[in-house]
């Protein structure tokens, strides 16, 4: 009997269903648009480390040119010669050029002597711990604020056309990683016939040649990226060498190591372990063979044909769906040693099984060492490399990173292995439903692990509202929440897909009979071409081999596509997989952004700077006044920092150095204030001896603001003394 032709019913939903697709992919690519022009509009700021002080202070107007300008940022960054320079009102370059680390992540450069009056202008370009460029610029005046013409050299490291491919490589490793791993752990742990799954390999292998390429591009961009910002500088080898040596660089060069032991492990899952599942399935269809020929040779021969024949199909048919799982060589060899014409050893097969066990176990333990290497190439030049608990950040950012892998590179696996896979031999419900299990483990660590890194780079409840960092975390959260309430209509589908009986999943009463005659029209096709051939007429052979292989391919789409479960699980994974793609857009712009934590704490700093400079304040007042008393060893420096250098109680440190700088250990030192304009003074200060060459007085009381004169008595033996003065501006 020929098989019954669809029902009216499933020719007339069909139309509806095709609608319905056209539908949800618009959807989709209008929420693609409108998430791409969101994060457009949010510019973040591609540095990690926030400059929280100087001294001078921005904005700052000191009594006398200082020997040095510090810079404090808020953690530790790499600088170099020339990383931060000094201008003077005309636009000279003032500094020595020459930096040098304080301690506390505080850095500065030396001053020349006799400098003018009037504004300065300090540019910095520096790189932070987590491997961003940071670039800024403040002034500060001495005597009085004055006009500059000083030009701040163009920032354009982090930013311009070599930012911009920076930033895309960046999102493109990401990605690349996530087919990679994702992809690969899809195969193993969820569908092992799908590592012979033609569109499945593309799938693994193109995301190890978009991290390749990717990692190539970081190690060539990066010294441009934190530099000079001109795309011809890619090329530079020194250039090269120079981020060789940095900690971003050994991260890239580690990352390139690792994809070459991955490409092994890709030949080895997609070659050797192919052509065991392979040899194991030609076993269990021979078997089948010969049990269906051996229970057809059984059979009354006075018996109906057709009768005989259904019998024989039926035994083949229960075979050949126990062999559609992978490992099928376990689930057969039983089922072969139960028939008595069947002569095989079932040691033969349980060999095999055990084999392809034991490749399998290794292909799991090489690959997750590839892959935890792979994350761990992030986490030891990133964000959790730097800040608080480094220790405890660096192994939850490996455990985030698999964790996307898992859920979304398993994700495009399976919506390949769904939209793809050949229509006699689909994706099977178990595997389905593996890859339920797995994502939702997935999702568990990465609900955890992301919340610690939310606290330890947010910080408080403002500046996730309040920060750029802040938002586009939110955002990303929303997305999540997106992601996760299509993923439950795809376990709706699962569930269903998992509740059809197996003989019809996949094949929908007709299924059988199109999937055979696809290949019946495509033999014939090769017949016909052989035909023409014969004839003299090549041309006709190529055109008709052309049609019957697009019927064919028609033929297999359209079974493919008759099972509805499965035509609905395509669908939401597909959504799934675009709310995936806007997600991984948003955590690159994320790894680009300064935390806001430390962003909190830059404008904490600078509002403090700014109202410390609004209310007359000037910081650490320093003045160095050099002295001669006479005698043997007699000259020498001593400054005075008086802090805060305003109306009402000052903290007083004295200093005494020799001239080259060593610590001064005298017998005795006075100091005094004078304000002469209003006849006040001189009021006398003895300050108490802390340590060689320091001496200290707290509560120091200045009663008004004014120019004071500020005299030191210096006694260096028991009768070489003198006292210097030098006049300044006390608020």
């Amino acid at each position: 009997m020929r098989p019954s032709s669809p029902s009216p019913v499933r020719q007339s939903a069909s139309p509806v269903r095709r609608a319905v697709a056209h539908r949800v992919r618009a959807l989709l690519l209008l929420f693609v648009a409108v998430a791409g022009a969101l994060l457009a509009g949010a510019v973040p700021v591609s540095a990690h480390a926030a400059l929280t002080g100087s001294d001078p202070q921005q904005g700052a107007v000191v009594d006398k040119a200082p020997d040095r300008v510090s810079l404090t940022f808020s953690e530790a960054v790499a600088l170099s010669d020339g990383s931060v320079r000094v201008y003077d009102p005309k636009g000279k370059q003032v500094d020595t050029g020459t930096t040098s680390d304080l301690g506390g992540n505080t850095y500065a450069v030396g001053l020349h002597a006799g400098l003018p009056d009037g504004t300065f202008t300090v540019t910095y370009q520096v790189v932070s711990a987590d491997s961003h460029p940071v670039s800024g610029a403040f002034t500060f005046s001495v005597g009085a604020p004055s006009e500059t013409t000083a030009e701040v050299p163009g920032q354009e490291a982090g930013g311009g056309l070599v930012g911009g491919l920076y930033g895309f490589a960046r999102y493109a490793a990401y990605a690349g990683f996530i087919l990679l791993v994702g992809g690969a752990a899809f195969v193993l742990a969820c569908w092992p016939r799908g590592a012979g799954v033609r569109a499945v390999q593309r799938l693994v292998v193109s995301g190890w040649l978009t991290l390749t390429a990717a990692t190539l591009a970081l190690l060539l961009l990066r010294g441009s990226y934190t530099g000079s910002g001109k795309i011809g500088d890619v090329f530079d080898l020194s250039l090269l060498g120079d981020v060789l040596q940095t900690k971003t660089g050994a991260a890239l060069v580690s990352r390139m190591l690792l994809l070459a032991a991955a490409a092994l492990f890709i030949a080895v899952l997609f070659g050797v372990y192919v052509r065991r599942d392979e040899g194991a399935a030609e076993a269990g269809e021979g078997a089948a063979e010969v049990v269906e020929g051996s229970r057809n040779s059984r059979g009354d021969s006075r018996g109906d044909s057709r009768g005989e024949n259904s019998a024989g199909n039926a035994g083949g048919d229960a075979i050949e769906d126990r062999a559609t799982d992978a490992g099928s060589a376990v689930d057969t060899a039983p089922a072969v040693g139960t028939d008595p014409v069947v002569g095989t050893d079932p040691s033969v097969d349980t060999d095999s099984a055990a084999e392809k066990r034991d490749l399998t176990f290794g292909l799991a333990i090489g690959g997750s060492v590839v892959a935890v290497g792979l994350a761990a190439s992030w986490a030891m030049a990133e964000h959790a490399s730097t800040g608080i608990q480094p220790g405890i950040a660096m192994p939850t950012d490996v455990l985030h990173l698999l964790a996307v892998a898992a859920w979304l590179g398993g994700l495009a696996a399976l919506l390949v292995a769904l939209f793809r896979a050949p229509a006699d031999a689909p994706i099977e419900a178990r595997a389905v439903r593996r890859f339920s299990r797995v994502a939702f483990t997935g999702v568990l660590v990465l609900a955890v692990t992301g919340l610690y890194q939310s606290w330890r780079q947010v910080g408080s409840w403002s500046a996730l509202t309040g920060t750029s960092y802040g938002r586009l975390l939110l955002l990303k959260v929303g997305l999540v929440a997106v992601l996760l309430g299509v993923a439950w209509f795809s376990r709706r589908w699962t569930a269903r897909l998992a509740e059809t009986p197996a003989s019809s999943a996949g094949h929908g009463g007709d299924e059988r009979e199109p999937v055979g005659t696809g290949k019946q029209y495509a033999g014939m096709g090769k017949q016909s071409a052989g035909t023409a051939t014969d004839a003299g007429d090549p041309q006709r052979a190529a055109q008709l081999a052309r049609q019957q292989a697009a019927m064919a391919a028609a033929r297999e789409k359209r079974v493919r596509n008759a099972d509805p479960d499965r035509t609905g699980l395509r669908r939401s994974v597909l959504a799934e997989a675009g709310v995936a793609v806007v997600l991984l857009a948003v955590t690159t712009l994320l790894t680009a952004t300064e935390p806001g934590r430390t962003e909190e704490e830059a404008k904490a700093a600078t509002s403090s700077a700014q109202q410390s400079v609004a209310a007359g304040q000037t910081g650490v007042l320093s003045l160095d006044i050099p002295f001669d008393t006479g005698g043997e060893d007699g000259k020498g420096v001593v400054r005075i920092d008086l802090d805060p250098a305003r109306v009402g109680g000052n903290d007083l440190h004295i200093y005494v150095q020799r001239p080259d700088g060593e610590p001064f250990d005298i017998p005795e030192v006075k100091i005094a204030f004078t304000l002469e304009a209003k006849d006040i003074g001189p009021l006398p200060v003895v300050p108490d001896h802390i340590t060689t060459g320091h001496w200290s007085a707290s509560g120091v009381q200045i009663p008004m603001a004014g120019d004071w004169k500020v005299a030191v008595t210096v006694r260096t033996s028991d009768i070489d003394q003198v006292t210097v003065n030098k006049n300044a501006k006390i608020g």
